[in-house]
């Protein structure tokens, strides 16, 4: 099982979703923004960071960029592919996800461990999840405000296309408390707060991210 983690001018949390990779027992397969290559890997991530330095919206210049139109293509084509935080961002702006990330409420930069509650179970991503567990992983962003017209939020909640909400409250001002959503296929998920950086509770205040990266193994060894 190969899963790409695509490195943007600007990534920061590209080997650390690498590495969470490898803990769910995948192989991980390193892309390059300006190679359209995907080097026949079977999943992608897109990672957190500030992609071309957040210029014009976050992840409006990497939706641009050569290895995104493999992506897309992919992702139409049901493969399953998740962004965490900007790659969230860039799943919005590459419209293979609906809505936008905008300002934070309060207008600061958050870092803290946060607690959500995993809504969908169905997602490649999250088929290892029990329905309804709360786990702790961490929420680091600027722009981390999740927003939409009342139509798409009305669809994303009938059709169960909510993935992961917050518990509590309400850190960034997010419609309905959502933490990530999916696409109607449920192929392609984004997710706000950083499931890499909670895989070993050495390194993070949790091991609670893990499934998210043994879950796509599950799913597609599951085929």
């Amino acid at each position: 099982m190969k899963v790409g983690v695509v490195t943007f001018p600007g990534s920061l949390d590209d080997r650390d979703a690498a590495r969470a990779i490898r803990a769910g027992g995948s192989d991980a397969i390193a892309l390059w923004h300006d190679d359209a290559d995907l080097h026949g890997v079977d999943a992608v991530i897109l990672p957190g960071g500030f992609s071309y330095g957040d210029y014009l919206r976050c992840g409006a210049i990497s939706r641009f960029a050569p290895v995104m139109g493999s992506i897309i293509e992919k992702a139409n084509s049901g493969m399953p592919v998740l962004g965490i935080c900007n790659g969230f961002q860039i799943l919005c702006e590459s419209h293979l996800l609906p809505g936008a990330l905008t300002q934070n409420q309060g207008l600061h930069f958050l870092c803290t461990p946060q607690t959500i509650r995993i809504e969908n179970t169905s997602t490649p991503w999250t088929t290892d999840f029990k329905q309804g567990a709360e786990i702790v992983i961490p929420l680091k962003n600027g722009e981390g405000s999740f927003q939409c017209d009342d139509q798409t939020l009305a669809a994303l909640e009938s059709e169960g296309r909510v993935i992961a909400r917050y518990v509590g409250e309400n850190p960034n001002g997010s419609r309905n408390l959502i933490a990530g959503i999916s696409n109607a296929r449920g192929n392609v998920v984004g997710l706000m707060p950083h499931p890499e950086h909670a895989i070993d509770p050495l390194t993070g205040p949790t091991a609670d991210g893990l499934p998210f990266f043994t879950s796509i193994l599950s799913a597609m060894v599951g085929k």
